[in-house]
């Protein structure tokens, strides 16, 4: 919300502006959520194959992969 009023304030389209702004808000409350998200997922899906690679090639298992896969996930 913070973001698009401040999007709406830059472009012109700032409190008391009617149709114009009304529009704009309900755009760009309905996209940013969704795009926000599916960046989200696929960054963390490439994380994981990454991690997920590494430790395949240190030949990791049990309890020194799930450390290891914990510590790269999270970085």
């Amino acid at each position: 919300m913070k973001t698009c009023n401040a999007d709406a304030n830059a472009k012109g389209s700032g409190e008391g502006k009617g149709d114009e702004r009304k529009t704009f808000m309900k755009t760009c409350l309905s996209a940013k959520p969704e795009k926000a998200v599916k960046a989200a997922a696929e960054g963390q899906q490439n994380k994981m194959k990454i991690c997920n690679k590494e430790a395949g090639a240190k030949k990791l298992k049990g309890d020194e992969r799930k450390t290891f896969m914990s510590t790269c996930l999270s970085s």
